[in-house]
């Protein structure tokens, strides 16, 4: 989901990035506009968080389970929330290597029909063990 997506990208930080508030922090982790050289990179090359993820900012944009609906946190459960129950767009997170510093923030939200394709947009495969 979306909210476990946030929960694991902050892996318990409160700043922009999970490295820090400033836009140079995020050079540390993650792969934008400004410092991507225009295309992706191989996973890993950045510094993970604390809870050993890598590429949580930018590189490419994550598909979440989520249906997108802006104002939903605005009333949603606190705890673990799950996503409204229909709509047109899914949920993406964690920005691309094609734009900049501010849309790679940790709680930064973007949408796009499931049926697109982006060179920027991918999937994160996770195994629960």
């Amino acid at each position: 989901s979306e909210a476990m997506w946030e929960y694991a990208c902050r892996a318990g930080t409160q700043t922009r990035f999970y490295t820090g508030d400033k836009d140079e922090d995020l050079d540390r982790a993650g792969w934008y506009s400004g410092n991507a050289g225009g295309q992706t990179h191989p996973v890993g090359e950045k510094e993970p968080n604390k809870f050993g993820l890598y590429d949580m900012h930018g590189n490419v944009w994550e598909w979440c389970g989520d249906w997108y609906q802006r104002d939903y946190y605005s009333r949603s459960p606190v705890q673990n929330p799950s996503g409204p129950d229909i709509g047109c767009h899914r949920v993406h997170r964690g920005g691309s290597w094609v734009f900049d510093a501010g849309q790679l923030r940790s709680a930064f939200r973007n949408y796009y029909k499931p049926v697109d394709s982006y060179h920027n947009l991918g999937f994160r495969i996770v195994r629960n063990d």
